[in-house]
């Protein structure tokens, strides 16, 4: 075993590595960024050398930098967790021809798999069955429109380099398969450095099923069963389980079968996972399935599969990057009781699920497996994934492993920046998913509904007006009250609609809250850091409130039973001076870099055109325009980083007012 890592990663999957090789007496080497100075990550381990600037592509894809604080610090290996460095070739072959030990596969096998096109023709030649659709080099777009016509719609587009969601995109018509070709492709450049893409058939109701495979030195490979992951928005994991609802031993021996014959094929070495599209039509079939792809790293949902087998994969990876066999024989690994795994982001669904950032004010968590790089007063930066955490939880059946991941979600408590907890939440609550009636597309058809807001939101909007009218110095005080004052008036815009609400002392025993729809009295108010204490009828809550101030005023953030609502108390001279300003421009809903701007100046668009797209946080965000108009001016250029709120581009009129 080795002595001494580096890590080549951030955030959680560096912190879950840090704690295995912390349990096998292993010393562990973090690198960091700027950003990353005080990161959670940079902390835990027993050393950190930093290697560069806050961009990821001049700190954390920097080989060189990553190898050469190995050697500054007597490592013996590299991890790369996944992401980043973990599936290039080229580094694989940098670590070791400096005489290092990289943690993965061989840099043969992440060719071999690295390109869609090329693993879909060796899969064929293996014997595991692909996808029917169009997998050579002609990236002529008459001609890939010609195949998807011949193939017939829906089809599916994919960058044929790398994964993760990018690149891909479903076309249900041929009149929108160009600029369904255009967005994969440059996201493809821009994600992976090649704008290829492949053409397949669109499996209808389709499921993602994949299976953890292990291989070592010495020939051995084994499974470690099936995880479902087809609750996805944009080809992005939202919750993944294991094992797959439905599931078969028949369809379960077909699947895990074929997945070892594709890690045999490549002679795979360590963690990987064989993923397959599912026909999830109807009941499962050893004949419905297909190779999709294979990731040649540990998997972002590796913790479900080691809740039902009892394992820790990073461990078997370090073991087996040094050398040793396979830590079991796949006759000793077994399958006990079915976990889940949610991905808690911060991100605003509201906002069609925009990356959010801030800092992290207050944090906590319930009864679950969390793996978190995120700690209290850290800033979610915009230059990286905006992962909070993940949490696992599991049960001896599916249902009870459901109920605890319900109860782990309503425990979770994140303020200063927006997250998808009740959104989770409320997925985890559907019907189907309760039913176990997945597939790919269950978020897309009723997002509407998952994306409902409870209608009982009293409580914390008093709470809200409570904490952002109390005083610093009250606030530390064990019961609270107004300065001697009947009453106060607080003005709160709740998701662009501005509520009044009074505050009312006149009763010295009891405080009144008045609210639009009614009002609310309490006989005790307490703060305690970041909690504030309400009493009604002897009926005591504590509820996490969170105020800071801004240049244009305060925002609170309050949770309440899993959700997080927000309001922000505005400043009247910055209002005064925003209600001025020309609203309908096109302003960056986040810190981002511009990869397209899709009009000219004087160009006329239509409310809703397709007019620029920003890329942050890895992913791309089409901007559009808020109303019929002519395109006054353009203020930014390609490739440009821009910040949250900046006017990216000027409408006039295309007739004169008046």
């Amino acid at each position: 075993m080795f002595t001494k890592i580096v890590i080549a990663n951030r955030g959680e999957i560096a912190c879950r590595i840090i704690d295995t090789a912390a349990r096998l007496g292993v010393a562990t080497v973090a690198v960091h960024s700027d950003a990353d100075a005080n990161a959670l990550h940079a902390r835990r381990a027993d050393e950190a050398v930093h290697i560069g600037p806050s961009a990821a592509s001049e700190s954390y894809l920097r080989g060189d930098r990553v190898i050469e604080a190995a050697r500054r610090t007597g490592a013996q290996a590299i991890h790369p967790g996944y992401g980043f460095l973990s599936e290039n070739p080229d580094f694989v072959e940098a670590v070791e021809a400096a005489g290092l030990a990289f943690v993965g596969p061989s840099a043969e096998a992440i060719r071999a798999m690295g390109r869609k096109d090329a693993a879909k023709a060796l899969m064929e030649e293996a014997g595991v069955p692909i996808v029917p659709g169009y997998h050579a080099e002609e990236q002529d777009p008459a001609f890939l429109h010609r195949q998807a016509d011949e193939l017939g719609y829906p089809v599916m587009i994919k960058a044929r380099s790398g994964g993760g969601g990018k690149g891909m995109r479903v076309v249900h018509d041929r009149d929108a398969f160009r600029s369904a070709l255009d967005g994969a492709a440059r996201e493809g450049l821009h994600a992976f450095g090649d704008s290829a893409v492949l053409i397949e058939k669109y499996i209808e109701s389709p499921r993602h099923i994949e299976v953890q495979v292990f291989g070592d030195a010495h020939g051995n490979v084994v499974h470690l069963f099936e995880r479902d992951c087809s609750l996805q928005r944009r080809h992005q994991k939202v919750i993944e389980e294991a094992p797959a609802p439905g599931m078969t031993a028949e369809v379960r021996r077909a699947m895990t079968e074929a997945a070892i014959r594709a890690a045999q094929a490549i002679g795979y070495r360590g963690a990987g996972t064989v993923e397959f599209i599912v026909d999830g039509s109807g009941e499962l079939r050893a004949d419905g399935f297909w190779f999709m792809e294979m990731n040649t790293r540990l998997q972002v949902e590796h913790p479900v599969t080691e809740a039902v087998t009892a394992t820790d994969l990073v461990e078997w990876q370090l073991r087996i990057a040094s050398g040793d066999p396979l830590p079991l024989a796949q006759s000793a690994i077994s399958l006990t009781g079915h976990a889940f795994e949610a991905r808690l982001y911060a991100e605003d669904p509201q906002k069609d699920f925009l990356p959010a950032t801030g800092t992290v004010e207050h944090l906590s968590f319930g009864s679950a497996r969390i793996d978190s790089g995120v700690a209290r007063g850290e800033e979610i930066s915009p230059f990286y994934d905006p992962m909070i955490a993940k949490l696992t939880t599991h049960g001896a059946t599916r249902e009870q492993a459901r109920v605890a991941l319900l109860r782990a979600l309503a425990q979770t408590q994140v303020t200063g920046v927006t997250t998808n907890v009740s959104f989770l939440h409320a997925l985890a609550s559907h019907p189907d998913f309760a039913a176990g009636a997945l597939d790919t597309g269950l978020i897309e058809r009723d997002i509407e509904r998952l994306l409902a807001i409870g209608s009982r939101v009293e409580l914390p909007m008093a709470v809200a007006a409570i904490a952002l009218c109390a005083p610093a110095a009250e606030q530390g005080a064990p019961s609270w009250r107004l300065w001697g004052r009947g009453s106060e008036r607080v003005l709160l815009d709740g998701g662009g609609e501005t509520i009044e609400v009074r505050i009312d002392r006149s009763d010295t025993q009891r405080t009144k809250v008045m609210l639009p729809g009614g009002a609310l009295a309490f006989d005790r108010i307490a703060f305690d850091g970041d909690i504030v204490e309400v009493g009604e009828r002897g009926h005591t809550r504590r509820l996490p409130s969170v105020v800071r101030a801004t240049a244009d005023g305060r925002h609170v953030s309050v949770l309440f039973e899993g959700s997080t609502y927000r309001y922000f108390c505005p400043d009247p001279l910055a209002r005064l001076t925003r209600s001025a300003s020309r609203e309908d421009d096109v302003r960056a809903p986040m810190t981002g870099a511009v990869r397209a701007v899709l009009v000219g100046e004087g160009a006329e668009v239509s409310a809703g055109q397709d007019v620029l797209v920003l890329e942050a946080m890895k992913m791309e965000h089409t901007l559009r325009a808020p109303r019929d108009g002519r395109i006054a001016a353009i203020d930014c250029a390609e490739g440009a980083q821009v910040s949250d709120g900046a006017v990216l581009l000027r409408l006039e009129p295309l007739v004169a007012d008046g």
